[in-house]
């Protein structure tokens, strides 16, 4: 028995500005929206394809008096193939972009989506060094 994979992220967004959602995961991060499942067809859901195994975020849209923006430090990364592409994308859309600390063989930065969560862009180019404890 083992663990395979993550196989999907889901992330709290505020109902009503789902477009401003399409914008950010589709536009600036390049995702592709997908159907969801007709056993959730109850559900309001906006899915996106990520990677190539079926690997998944899943926007969950939250009554607006309900919707609490996440807490600091609570992050999804998402590897990329070229990182500076991503960098000069989200310049484009007027995305802030923040830098953070230095991981070798892991250049990374982190963006916001509209809704307060935070997205850590990386390109892996090789194994870390790790820490001896």
């Amino acid at each position: 028995m083992r663990v395979k994979r993550v196989q999907h992220v889901s992330i709290g967004i505020e109902a009503g500005r789902e477009e401003e959602a399409r914008r950010f995961y589709g536009d600036v991060l390049g995702l592709k929206e997908k159907p969801r499942p007709v056993g959730l067809k109850h559900m309001a859901l906006i899915w996106y394809d990520i990677g190539d195994d079926e690997d998944e975020i899943h926007l969950i849209r939250t009554d607006p008096a309900r919707f609490a923006p996440p807490r600091p430090g609570d992050h999804l990364c998402i590897e990329v193939d070229d990182l500076s592409a991503f960098r000069k994308q989200a310049e484009k859309f007027g995305v802030p972009i923040r830098d953070t600390s230095v991981i070798d063989h892991r250049p990374r930065f982190f963006v916001q989506d509209p809704f307060g969560n935070a997205i850590e862009l990386a390109q892996i180019d090789g194994r870390y060094t790790p820490i001896d404890e």
